[in-house]
């Protein structure tokens, strides 16, 4: 009787605290006239988690109420065999006339092997880390602050990681390799996005993807595989320094294409770092970056074609505009055949101030062991970025939303490898197809692209080249949205090119949804 009472009173205080939590196990009681057998074997299966609490922002001068529900929804086979436990944090604004109508956006990152982490509390969720705007690196231990630049407030956000990615797992004796696939992949979180619309009652609702990196492909190959498989429409993607086609980022000694997409992205850095002429130098960086991407298309990209039967004077008239607009010497590019790969010139172009240059962000800077040698090694925005990210989550996800797992949460693993992409045998791997089907049947989907000059894993020319290419009809060529930023692969993690990304992403909502309610 005393323990009794006590717990009670433990309850009421529990419920009477500032943030509520409840938590919900969504496996059924077994009914009576089962056997042991089969209450055993229910016991044995993996089972649901969920953590629910109520949270407040301030979000564009409004007060927001919001729900975090966090934890792991069940993907099951044909004959309801678990497959894999999906992690996700949800949040969905509280206080709804009419929650079915509001927008609901599923976001995720790309790798592949990459959790959602980055968009979660980069750009969209309700907290976020502040990076200095100068580039300079955190000093731990790191903060999380809240966000006054998320979405909360026009669309609820349901952060997806893949599986083998976060704290999502495969279960019993289920492969990892089952789900480490670009086909795989999007059928498993292609089943999620119609398990959480179906159980949480979203499907009046718009409908918007969110794709970060490789997140762009997946997005692609979502929007066609969610209208065939089950027939859902979607009303916009977001795809956020995205890759779609990989031609135009794969270096090779077989494939041009890349050198004419990375040139415009070398002259932003090139510009950034100072390095380039007086007379380049006093130019914005939006004229250096289009005098590149002019040359790129033009001189440039026939210079490429001609291959080995380049006159000798016209070879050294392009090394000598290469030079020009990247900062690189004219003998470095002639040496290279006028072909420098982005691990070459992150190598290069600061060589004779002994520092390197990130790969994911070059506005960043750091050393090698030594200044010889082509190629960095490592990238020196992502050692500025993976450690506040990684210490901030694990903080967050238990102090803030309350969740416990005992599982590393893998923010970016090489665990997924080999990903198979066996759809794309013999070719480039290209969703690009995939997107252009699903824009054509459904003629009211919206894309945003937003895209870095300072990004050096997916720049911008690469994904204005995919996009110029998906052939679309004409009526169509207007559904797209393209945005450049001032930053990099994240550009999210400086302020101001945030603040301008919500902005552009607000107008897009509208038009993509024009009854949408803040």
């Amino acid at each position: 009787m005393k323990t009794t009472l006590l717990l009670a009173i433990a309850v009421l205080l529990f419920q009477s605290s500032a943030i509520s939590v409840s938590v919900a196990a969504a496996t059924p009681l077994p009914d009576e006239a089962d056997s042991a057998e089969s209450t055993a074997a229910a016991a044995d299966q993996p089972q649901e988690h969920l953590v629910t609490t109520d949270h407040r922002i301030q979000i564009g001068g409004r007060d927001i109420r919001f729900q975090a529900t966090v934890g792991k929804l069940i993907l099951k086979n044909d004959q309801q065999d678990p497959r894999a436990e999906m992690f996700f944090v949800a949040y969905t604004k509280s206080d709804v006339p009419d929650p079915a109508a509001r927008p609901i956006t599923f976001c995720f990152n790309g790798g592949p092997g990459s959790s959602s982490v980055w968009l979660h509390l980069g750009m969209l969720g309700p907290k976020k880390i502040h990076f200095p705007d100068d580039a300079s690196y955190l000093r731990p231990p790191y903060q999380l602050q809240n966000n006054p630049w998320s979405l909360l407030d026009v669309t609820d956000l349901v952060f997806i990681d893949p599986i083998s990615t976060g704290y999502s797992r495969p279960t019993g004796e289920t492969e990892g390799s089952e789900f480490h696939g670009y086909q795989e992949d999007i059928e498993s979180v292609g089943q999620f996005i119609h398990d959480y619309t179906t159980r949480y009652l979203r499907w009046p609702s718009p409908r918007f993807l969110c794709g970060e990196s490789y997140g762009g492909v997946r997005a692609a190959g979502l929007s066609a595989h969610l209208q065939s498989r089950y027939n859902m429409e979607l009303n916009g993607i977001v795809v956020i320094s995205g890759a779609i086609n990989f031609q135009t980022l794969r270096f090779s000694t077989s494939n041009d294409l890349p050198n004419i997409c990375f040139l415009p992205c070398f002259a932003a850095t090139a510009w950034y770092h100072k390095a380039l002429s007086p007379e380049l130098q006093a130019l914005p960086l939006e004229s250096v970056v289009d005098q590149a991407a002019q040359f790129a298309r033009g001189d440039y990209a026939q210079a490429l074609l001609q291959g080995t039967s380049l006159a000798t004077a016209e070879r050294e008239r392009i090394a000598a505009e290469v030079s020009r607009l990247t900062g690189l010497s004219q003998e470095f590019v002639l040496q290279s055949r006028l072909r420098v790969s982005m691990q070459r010139f992150g190598k290069e172009l600061l060589r004779n101030r002994a520092q390197t240059i990130g790969r994911f962000d070059s506005r960043y800077r750091n050393r090698d062991r030594d200044d010889a040698g082509e190629n960095y090694e490592f990238d020196a925005s992502g050692a500025a970025i993976f450690g506040p990210f990684t210490a901030t989550f694990n903080d967050y996800v238990r102090r803030d939303l309350q969740f416990e797992d005992p599982h590393v949460y893998e923010i970016l693993t090489g665990a997924v490898q080999p990903w198979s992409y066996s759809s794309f045998e013999n070719k480039y791997v290209d969703a690009s197809e995939s997107l252009r089907r699903a824009m054509t049947a459904n003629p009211s989907l919206k894309v945003f692209a937003a895209c870095g000059h300072y990004d050096l894993a997916t720049p911008p020319a690469s994904m204005d080249y995919t996009l110029d290419h998906l052939g679309l009809a004409e009526e169509l060529i207007p559904n797209i949205t393209r945005r450049y930023y001032a930053a990099g692969h994240m550009m999210y993690i400086h302020d101001p090119s945030h603040q301008q990304l919500r902005d552009d992403l607000l107008l897009f909502y509208r038009d993509a949804v024009p009854q949408v309610a803040r």
